[in-house]
């Protein structure tokens, strides 16, 4: 069964991107999120197997919805994609639970091969 996979970034031709990449690697993307906070309120709505999370969005950044998503289902598997030289949130997200991270701009081998990783 395919897995279903929840893109959180604040910009739309970031979901878009990864979402083609997914979609045409037979994964399921079961939502969308353009910032921390609806990527918490999707979450819960649609528990999906992973969460492709940006570090860096308005309302409430990466790493707080990360907490917030651990927070609610310690088992949530979450992914982080970061920019350049962000290497400290990286390290932060990691330690509040993130399983990899993915480094903008975005490689289709580099989010198979986390996604992969992480989900099978």
């Amino acid at each position: 069964m395919a897995k279903n996979i929840l893109i959180c970034d604040d910009a739309a031709f970031m979901r878009m991107m990864i979402k083609d990449i997914l979609s045409k690697n037979g994964y399921n993307v079961a939502g969308e999120a353009e910032n921390g906070a609806k990527a918490v309120e999707k979450y819960n709505e649609l528990k999906p197997d992973l969460v492709l999370m940006d570090i860096t969005m308005p309302e409430m950044d990466g790493i707080q919805a990360l907490k917030a998503i651990k927070g609610g289902d310690p088992a949530a598997l979450v992914i982080m994609c970061s920019a350049m030289g962000q290497q400290a949130m990286v390290i932060e997200a990691i330690q509040a639970g993130a399983k990899d991270f993915i480094v903008k701009p975005f490689q289709a081998e580099r989010v198979l091969e986390a996604v992969k990783k992480v989900v099978g």
